[in-house]
């Protein structure tokens, strides 16, 4: 039998660098509130939302990740050409094939990187993340590109009062590359396939080029409606708040460090109810920095967390060489949970 020579990677991974991109409109609730009968002071008690971002005709999910990579590769200080793979997470690219990372990473210079999408809905950041550590570890790529991009705004029910004013637009991106010493831990993720139905499509795309106004959801002037995102909003927050706090405490022990030794917490930006309640039960110590990018970014799903992640650097809020716990959730129902060392 013959014997299979063994990979030779790094001996560890790290975040090396990362960017966003936000879309230059900006809509402030008042917006949201001309289709849905609502107020604003609703919309930030119950979501913490005071504005989004929504993407132009222009604003693709490839421009928008194309310009969020390009400052991730920046940040890095290497070369597009040295990126071995772009891994891409988002549910909002509607050509079903080829993948939207064939194109990024040719529009990047990466020459042949290797090149997919996933779809894990608000956790595709952290399965693409751990993608991304296995590869650099086993030796499949040195560098690899990590994006997380979404145009919500194309899948938003504007007349529905439970979501119409949760979902926005834009990219974030990390690169992943070796590292001397864990920078990446462990990663506790999972699914609950029993719960799929709380975030979903409305109707399939099979249904939906059918036509059938007998079978289709109509708007207010009676013409059927896109496809759009709906969710049982009280199931998805009482399994944010009560499971996820689990996964996160599980992701903590893992890594083998305590809260205490947390110097920021990057969970998705879902809500800022399930946000406060999760660091209070983790039992987050005053010093920990808390991403609460939602109140002006919204929920963007796979570009939420290295979203935040980048404004908190942006801004001061955190620091490289800080110690971040990550945890993204969503549509699934999927979780993934780490802690890492920023950029």
């Amino acid at each position: 039998m013959a014997k299979i020579k063994p990979s030779k990677g790094a001996p560890y991974a790290r975040i090396l660098g990362v960017g966003g991109y936000r879309p230059a409109r900006v809509v402030p609730n008042e917006v949201i509130l001309e289709r849905i009968d609502s107020s604003d002071e609703w919309i930030r008690s119950r979501s913490g939302i005071e504005t989004r971002h929504w993407a132009g005709p222009e604003e693709t999910v490839a421009a928008m990740a194309i310009e969020a990579s390009g400052k991730a590769i920046a940040d890095a200080g290497i070369d597009a050409g040295q990126i071995g793979a772009v891994v891409v997470s988002t549910v909002s690219h509607f050509s079903q094939t080829p993948a939207v990372a064939t194109e990024i990473a040719d529009k990047l210079g990466t020459g042949k990187a290797a090149a997919f999408d996933i779809s894990a809905g608000c956790a595709g950041f952290g399965y693409g993340l751990t993608l991304a550590k296995g590869m650099v570890v086993e030796g499949s790529a040195e560098h690899v590109l990590v994006i997380g991009v979404e145009r919500l705004s194309d899948l938003t029910d504007l007349e529905d009062r439970a979501t119409a004013f949760l979902f926005g637009d834009g990219a974030g991106a990390v690169v992943v590359g070796p590292s001397d010493e864990p920078a990446i831990g462990p990663t506790v993720w999972g699914s609950e396939g029993d719960k799929s139905a709380t975030i979903k499509q409305t109707v399939p795309w099979d249904r939906f080029a059918l036509g059938d106004v007998s079978q289709l959801p109509l708007d207010s002037q009676g013409n059927i409606k896109f496809p759009a995102i709906t969710q049982e909003g009280q199931a998805v927050f009482r399994w944010a708040v009560f499971e996820m706090a689990k996964v996160a405490q599980q992701a903590l022990d893992a890594a083998g460090i305590t809260a205490d030794d947390l110097d920021v917490f990057i969970p998705h930006q879902a809500n800022v109810r399930i946000i406060d309640s999760m660091v209070k039960t983790l039992k987050l110590p005053e010093h920990v920095t808390v991403a609460r990018d939602i109140r002006t970014t919204g929920n963007t799903s796979a570009a939420s967390i290295p979203l935040a992640m980048e404004r908190l650097l942006a801004t001061g809020e955190a620091k490289s060489g800080d110690t971040a716990l990550v945890i993204g959730f969503g549509a699934g129902l999927v979780y993934a949970a780490t802690v890492v060392t920023l950029p």
